[in-house]
């Protein structure tokens, strides 16, 4: 008997073991659930000797920053006590299954309207590193954004030695215009071009070079010896930033939230929308260090109407002694158009591709796509407005520029709600022509408004190559975003693509895999990847200039054959659409084609 209650006592033991490892699994696999409080309202910040009222969360700028682990859940209830109604993107989350917390307006969701909340389900999977969110709504992310910090899961480490710090540095731009979204709505009305940032800013200051911000630079103490890893975000609206520390190395270990090849480098290139995380190693001698960012100007050359600013931060070293009259500014620091400097950055970025962040790169293209990217045309009657040749200013995706509905695509779709977008997005140009020429055909100048979409069933492989363009001779960069996944950056290159020879230089062992990529100017990229995430996602040009102007799509990624591979339901206290209502200032301006503006509302 004594035998047997040992025996029994044991294997109850054991199944006691194995159920509080399952449960104790089950927690690591679903990770932990955070809550987070934002409350959007309108406060006064002073910079470059102006006053004026920003739409700010938690009133600072930046906004706080969220810490995860990955695979965690976080619910952001975020109170609009503003004037104005916006949403934000959760940017680089993958958001499985989830696109009714993605956030872009119109798109998925219908705006948190001023006096009302919504608390967004953030669902973590595999994403790893340094990503952000933002407004989605107009330029409203123009001062509503913030990092978000996703750690390795817990029992996990770094593929690199463990940094001693971090640090969040977040790349913003400064407007002196008391209203940005008031002159923006103006501008789109009138066709004419949208504003030009006065600076950049680096956690909220301009820095040391910027008039009326002399001491007002953020700084950063560090202590000798030790290792920091920067995260660093770019929330800046319709440039490309070039970025270094004087007297410092950076390593470079990270981008979208996956892990690269780590690679040293005096300055780094970053586009709007896009993360990098960056080692920084305080071996020099003790002092103050500018940390620096300027434009990559990627327009044509004689064009010099752009924010020349160099703005600055601070690294200085703890300890005893007596710095220089001024910090040393960095002289690796790439001058305004030094596309080279931007190539050979962009040419070193490969994914870690190891045993613990494997790569599965999609071989078997069931999907392609060929999408050209182009700024165009609206003609107006009499040539009445005050863009190009008097026609609006606009933009496209196979000459396709996109219009937003009055009801999201999402709730549409879901309801099986016919009117409010068509799924006849082309998966190829109307013509086919010398994308890089300086002279074209009238056609392909003239943009098509419209609310199409693209349809892929559930696991299909995607291929799709962007392909830049000089109508107008207004070729520029295009750091393409792509909402609810991530993707392999397979190939890139200058001038026309090539289908019989640039895909023979594809790199399908370690290319990098982002979520946003930057199209060279007057060139293209290819990238894929499989569509395993039901929903409905944004596609568009990270520079807010080009998606004002319609450079942009919908994915809709149909449902798999079960529930796991299915849309979830929506939640129940999703934002309705409301009648817009538009201020008196935008009344006064009349469309000259007399026709509604659908692109962007305003209450």
């Amino acid at each position: 008997m004594g035998l047997r209650k040992k025996s029994q006592f044991v294997e109850l033991l054991e199944f006691v073991i194995v159920i509080v490892s399952g449960m104790l699994l089950l927690c690591m696999v679903q990770g932990d659930v955070h809550h987070y409080e934002f409350v959007l309202t309108k406060e006064n910040f002073t910079r470059l000797c102006v006053t004026k009222g920003l739409l700010v969360i938690n009133g600072t700028l930046p906004g706080p920053v969220i810490r995860v682990h990955k695979g965690d859940t976080v619910y952001v209830n975020v109170h609009n006590q503003g004037p104005y109604s916006f949403t934000i993107h959760w940017h680089g989350v993958k958001q499985p299954r989830n696109s009714w917390s993605d956030g872009p307006e119109y798109i998925t969701q219908c705006p948190i309207q001023p006096g009302a909340n919504f608390t967004y389900e953030v669902i973590f999977s595999k994403e790893e590193g340094t990503l952000w969110w933002h407004a989605h709504s107009d330029w409203t992310r123009n001062s509503v954004h913030g990092a978000i910090v996703v750690l390795p899961a817990r029992g996990t480490t770094y593929p690199f030695p463990e940094p001693d710090e971090d640090e969040v540095l977040v790349l913003g731009s400064w407007y002196d215009s008391p209203d940005v979204n008031g002159q923006v709505a103006q501008d789109l009305i009138t066709g004419q071009d949208v504003p030009i940032s006065n600076s950049y800013l680096i956690n909220g200051q301009p820095g040391d070079f910027v008039v009326c911000s002399a001491g007002s630079a953020y700084r950063r103490v560090v202590d000798h010896g030790k290792t920091y890893l920067l995260r660093i975000v770019s929330a800046v609206m319709n440039v490309e930033l070039f970025f270094a520390i004087a007297g410092h190395n950076l390593t470079v270990v990270g981008m979208d939230g996956n892990y690269l090849k780590p690679f040293t480098t005096p300055y780094i290139m970053i586009s709007p929308g896009q993360t990098m995380d960056v080692l920084l190693v305080a071996n020099q001698s003790l002092g103050r260090y500018y940390m620096a960012t300027r434009q990559y100007d990627s327009v044509k050359e004689e064009e010099q109407d752009f924010d020349k600013q160099n703005v600055t931060a601070i690294l200085e070293y703890r300890g005893n002694y007596t710095p220089p009259a001024n910090p040393i500014f960095p002289s690796t620091l790439p001058s305004f158009m030094d596309f080279m400097a931007a190539d050979r950055f962009l040419a070193r970025l490969r994914s870690l591709a190891s045993p613990d962040h494997p790569v599965d790169v999609p071989l078997n293209v069931t999907t392609r796509m060929f999408l050209v990217a182009s700024m165009n045309q609206i003609l107006c009657a009499d040539h009445s407005c005050k863009g190009i040749h008097g026609n609006k200013l606009s933009a496209s995706i196979n000459n396709i520029s996109f219009r937003n509905p009055t009801t999201d695509v999402l709730l549409a779709y879901y309801r099986n709600i016919s009117g409010f977008y068509t799924s006849d997005f082309p998966d190829q140009p109307g013509w086919y022509y010398n994308f890089t020429a300086d002279e074209f055909p009238f056609n392909v100048t003239v943009a098509d408004p419209g609310t199409k979409v693209k349809m892929l069933n559930y696991n299909e492989t995607v291929e799709v190559i962007f392909q830049g363009t000089n109508v107008l001779q207004t070729s520029e960069s295009h750091p393409m975003h792509l909402h609810g996944y991530s993707f392999y950056v397979v190939g890139s290159g200058y001038g026309n693509f090539d289908p019989e020879n640039d895909p023979k230089g594809y790199n399908l062992v370690d290319p990098p895999e982002l979520t946003t990529v930057s199209v060279h100017k007057e060139g293209w990229a290819t990238i894929r990847f499989v569509a395993s995430n039901p929903g409905v996602w944004y596609w568009h040009c990270h520079f807010d200039r080009h998606l004002s102007w319609g450079m942009s799509t919908v994915f809709i990624v149909k449902n798999g054959d079960t529930p796991e591979t299915s849309l979830l339901e929506p939640p129940a206290n999703m934002p309705s659409c409301q009648q817009v209502t538009f201020p008196n200032w935008i009344q006064e301006f009349e469309d000259p084609n007399g026709e509604e503006n659908k692109s962007k509302t305003f209450d």
